[in-house]
């Protein structure tokens, strides 16, 4: 994995350059999954499986792949038990309860504004009034190849 190296430079924390560490660490952080995750860990210490069950729709894969970069981040701190099996706990390290707190802030904004959010994209996406060339058309058309909504 080719990763930034830190120099110290203020670029390095710059999220508004390509190439800036900072950039790097938001991208791979800043996803679905990986902020699903801290607010699932941020209740506590979980096992894959429970991780799993609390966090709908992630595949085994996604789960994994997004605990190893957490993980790497220094996020999520991964504990196996010397049992047989392995007992496996995943729990957020202090810089991840840190990220939490401003993913729950996410969360409160998100519950906040939903009925508006979704009342805006409704009428985004509702038919836009009649024109002479092309009645009931709206913003978004579906295409025929991939049945995917893109803008028109």
């Amino acid at each position: 994995m080719v990763t930034k190296q830190f120099s110290g430079s203020p670029e390095d924390a710059d999220l508004r350059r390509a190439d800036s560490l900072a950039r790097e660490i938001f991208s791979d952080v800043a996803n679905k999954w990986a902020l699903l995750i801290i607010e699932a860990l941020g209740e506590g210490t979980l096992r894959f499986t429970g991780l799993r069950g609390e966090v709908e729709g992630i595949s085994h894969k996604m789960l994994t792949q997004n605990l190893r970069m957490l993980e790497r981040y220094g996020l999520v701190e991964r504990r196996v038990h010397p049992t047989v099996p392995p007992r496996v706990e995943y729990t957020l390290t202090e810089p991840g309860q840190g990220l939490r707190r401003t993913v729950h802030v996410m969360c409160d904004w998100t519950h906040e504004h939903i009925g508006h959010i979704e009342a805006s994209r409704r009428a985004f996406d509702a038919p836009q009034g009649v024109s002479s060339c092309r009645p009931n058309q709206s913003r978004h058309s579906t295409s025929a190849s991939s049945g995917v909504s893109v803008p028109r």
